[in-house]
């Protein structure tokens, strides 16, 4: 059975979004470079049965990324300080985002 390349970027966009969902960030980076790296590495695969079982082993992974992060929400810790002053960057960004609009809208 043939792989298609769109079902690879499915599997490759669904792992990125479940990495993305880990609550620990040293988790959720590590998670999201592993994913990364695996499919960059998977791009010079030419044989099909290479694919096939990288493909099968990517689906397996799916499924321990999806396990770990029930199991690590369920022990969620607080958030570190750099995720902290990274909200914090975002909401100001967005609060002078929404008060340039608001000037716009006044004018």
């Amino acid at each position: 059975m043939a792989i298609s390349k769109n079902h690879v970027l499915k599997l490759y966009k669904t792992m990125l979004r479940e990495s993305e969902k880990f609550s620990s960030y040293n988790y959720r980076l590590y998670a999201l470079r592993r994913v990364r790296d695996t499919f960059k590495d998977g791009k010079s695969l030419t044989d099909s049965t290479e694919i096939t079982e990288a493909v099968h082993k990517a689906e397996e992974t799916l499924e321990i990324i999806k396990r770990q992060v029930v199991v690590g929400n369920l022990y969620a810790a607080e958030k570190l300080v750099i995720e902290k002053k990274a909200e914090k960057e975002l909401t100001s960004r967005q609060g002078i985002r929404e008060s340039c609009l608001d000037g716009d809208r006044n004018t």
